[in-house]
């Protein structure tokens, strides 16, 4: 099996999404989308832990290849994005948009550009991958963001030059890479025999990159405003996919480089982790807009993500993987959440609202749920990955592991209280309409996954473990 061929679907899908017109443009992307997820569970099927590769030669000088690594590790994200493209899409299927066909296309291109991301195993083709994702998300937020145009495009550009010179650093050290080991293959990579000072400043070239797309404490700044005026489709893109690029990346690309700088730097890594998750929850509290709510709440939860990946430990890591997965379906269906609230009532300030659940029996249960699991409740996702991390942060220091652990609490806080202030209290005067039958389609494939991996998460532990013992090999060596 080709897996080429997974591009080539969602590539196609984009340039025939757009050419199909606005009629057309949903039903065509979703078709794609959907097709897209068919090859990745048939990959996974074949496949699994083993993998496949993929090579052609591409430029003769410099010696680049294109070459694409479909391991478990890739498998495990390449699922994520491909299961979670149509159910977004979905989710926007009842939802106006001018010119429709760009959007559309433009999220199919997005699709297309993360894809790449993941499966690439030549660090100058991940790069370009890695750019490419950023062009959609910026047209994207400014053409059918929230609010007036000129703050809507002042977030997309601070995003983009955020991350674009956060890449510059990620470049130097991919071409300084090169310069050592004469490829830009991954293999090559991991076997270069590079000083401890080389490790220390291609580490932190590569932190720089993936704490600004995580993102991680301080590196944030771009997060809030960027998730308020992005449109819930960007949103959830945003959210559940993009950022996981940056937690991907540093398993793939940067702990295996450098090893003795990872353990050197993993205290320090270690502390911003943990100020993130904290800063994140008490920033969260002091929210009036939703979706600013919900951005903190997952700058806390993404840290939590990075430091079960900095811990170096293998239960850390495979954590981090776990909630990874987690953490993109669940952020989905809260950001989903605050679209329908959006939508019904034109307002996202938590003050304006309150008494919805009267009338709202299935909304009610599926937004409460969604916050049971970001929580992290037994027999949920997220449960599970966070359990995992906090083993993991044990076995490096207990303080780290009460640190992170804090958000637990803070987490149900925040989340219950948000709940209480948007759904509870006396009836609203305005009535609220309940779940249309696609909205309640959209809620239900996603709590399928949260509850059948929270129950039974065997089958990506299984995918991810081989991959996750040889990074740990890297690291140890």
């Amino acid at each position: 099996m080709n897996i080429a061929i997974i591009l080539i679907i969602l590539l196609a899908g984009s340039i025939l999404t757009y050419l199909s017109g606005n009629r057309f443009a949903s039903k065509v992307a979703m078709l794609f989308s959907i097709a897209a997820a068919v090859f990745s569970v048939a990959l996974y099927l074949k496949y699994g832990a083993a993998g496949v590769d993929f090579s052609v030669d591409w430029i003769t000088n410099p010696n680049i290849s294109f070459s694409l690594k479909a391991d478990g590790l890739a498998i495990a994200m390449l699922l994520l994005l491909t299961v979670l493209l149509p159910i977004i899409i979905l989710g926007a299927h009842n939802r106006e948009f001018k010119n429709e066909k760009l959007l559309f296309s433009l999220v199919m291109f997005m699709a297309f550009a993360m894809a790449g991301a993941f499966l690439s195993s030549n660090a100058l083709v991940y790069y370009v991958f890695w750019e490419m994702s950023l062009i959609p998300i910026y047209f994207i937020v400014t053409i059918w963001g929230n609010g007036e145009f000129a703050k809507r495009r002042r977030a997309a550009m601070t995003f983009f030059l955020y991350t674009f010179a956060g890449s510059l650093f990620m470049l130097a050290a991919i071409i300084f890479l090169y310069v050592k080991t004469g490829s830009f293959q991954l293999e090559a990579f991991y076997n270069a025999n590079l000083s401890e000072t080389e490790q220390i400043w291609i580490f932190l070239a590569f932190f720089v990159a993936y704490a600004i797309k995580i993102p991680i404490f301080p590196f944030h700044t771009w997060q809030a405003n960027l998730y308020s005026k992005a449109p819930s489709i960007g949103t959830m893109l945003l959210a559940g996919i993009m950022s996981k690029m940056g937690a991907y990346s540093v398993l793939r690309w940067q702990l295996p480089v450098t090893p003795y700088a990872s353990q050197e730097l993993r205290t320090f890594i270690l502390i911003l982790c943990s100020i993130g998750v904290v800063y994140g929850a008490i920033l969260a509290l002091r929210q009036e807009e939703l979706k600013r709510f919900l951005a903190y709440a997952s700058l806390s939860h993404v840290g939590f993500i990075a430091a079960g990946a900095y811990s170096l430990t293998y239960d850390g890591i495979s954590g981090a993987l776990i909630l990874i997965l987690a953490h993109g379906f669940g952020i989905v269906a809260m950001f989903y959440s605050a679209d329908i609230i959006q939508n019904r009532r034109n307002t996202l300030m938590i003050k304006e609202l309150g008494g919805i659940r009267p009338y709202t029996p299935k909304f009610t249960v599926a937004f409460f749920f969604s916050i049971l699991s970001s929580i992290g409740i037994p027999l949920t996702f997220n449960f599970i990955g966070e359990s995992t991390i906090l083993y993991g942060l044990f076995q490096v220091n207990l303080g780290f592991c009460i640190a992170v652990g804090s958000s637990l609490f803070l987490g149900a806080l925040f989340m219950l209280r948000m709940f209480q202030h948007t759904m509870l209290g006396p009836p609203a005067k305005k009535p609220f309409r309940d779940l249309s039958k696609t909205e309640v389609t959209v809620f239900t494939l996603i709590i399928i996954v949260l509850v059948f991996f929270g129950v039974y998460v065997k089958p990506v532990t299984d995918l991810v473990s081989t991959s996750i013992s040889e990074i740990v090999m890297y690291i140890n060596r």
